[in-house]
Formats: C-alpha cells, structure tokens, sequence
C-alpha cells in the first residue's frame, strides 16, 4: 500500500515536469520563466486520447488549443458541398509531438473549428483553454501579454501562409484554364 502511494506521487510529479517540459519547448510558451511555466502547467488540462478517437469536429464550437506531448493527430478538412462525406474529406496534415493546433478558438469568441482532428496512435494531448488563457491575463498580465504576443505571431505566421498558398491555387488555375483555350 505505502509502495503504492509512492509510485503514484512520483508518477505524478514526473508527469508535472513532462508537461512543464512540453510547454516550455512549444513556441508559444518558451519566453516564459520557470515560475510562469509552473503556473500554467497548473492550469492545463492533459489527457489521452486513443487511435481514432475525434478531438473535436470541423464545424463544433472551439474553446482552445491542444498540444502535443506524445503520438500523432490527422487533420482533416471536409467540404460541405460534397454529397459523399469520403470523397469530400480531404487530409490536410500530420502533426506530432511539439506541434499544436486549435489556437484560433482562443481568440475568436465562440468560433467554429475549421477542421477535424483526429488521434492516429495513443495520443497525449494538453489542452489550454480560453478560461485558462484569461484566468493568465488577469491574475499575470505580463504572463499573458508574452503569451498573447507569441499567439498573434503564430495566427499571423499561418494567415500569411495560407494567403500564399490561395495565390499560389489561383496562379495554377489561371495556368489551366490558359492549356485549356489553346
């Protein structure tokens, strides 16, 4: 019994500083001192999700970001205007650990998810919410000014790179629609 409760206290303190570990190496949350690290590790919430398993579907309410501390997660994209749900889901990528996703619900004000993540493999994931990101703001500010500021490059980063990537599309349609007059 006493063997028991004391694999399980250091089980648990070992798991803190995986998280503490993840957090600090994620963009995000690496201009963050020791102390605000540990402040938000008590904050976030870490859970696993299984192979298959949804995280959350294209179109549900999103209320904050997941990172990834262990396994893989697809995103997918479906469009609505295919009858066929298989043949309008289209794969968009393959995120591992480090990566992180679903930040946009933590600015918008009960926005939808844009996308379907889906767990490959065993999957750990922590997930930092919107009250977490505001519980920061008003009992850190400076916490979460750096947080907010890291968070405006990332949106800002994959705003521009998604801006190139419709030029780019509309570039090789403008090509197409040319071989298809000559």
């Amino acid at each position: 019994m006493v063997n028991t409760l004391w694999d399980n206290i250091f089980r648990r303190a070992e798991e803190r500083n995986d998280v503490s570990q993840v957090l600090g190496r994620n963009f995000l949350f690496e201009s963050l001192s020791k102390k605000e690290l540990q402040f938000l590790r008590d904050l976030v919430h870490v859970r696993t999700f299984h192979p298959g398993e949804t995280v959350f579907k294209q179109g549900e309410i999103g209320i904050g970001m997941y990172i990834l501390a262990r396994g893989t997660v697809d995103i997918f994209v479906e469009d609505p205007q295919v009858q066929d749900r298989d043949a309008g889901t289209v794969h968009i990528t393959r995120l591992g650990p480090g990566d992180f996703f679903g930040e946009l619900s933590l600015v918008e004000e009960k926005g939808r998810r844009t996308a379907t993540a889906v767990a490959c493999e065993e999957t750990t994931l922590i997930g930092f919410f919107k009250p977490d990101l505001m519980e920061i703001v008003e009992r850190n500010p400076s916490t979460g000014v750096k947080i907010l500021g890291r968070l405006g490059e990332v949106l800002g980063r994959r705003l521009k790179e998604t801006a190139d990537k419709v030029t780019r599309l509309r570039r090789e349609i403008r090509n197409l629609n040319q071989q298809d007059q000559e």
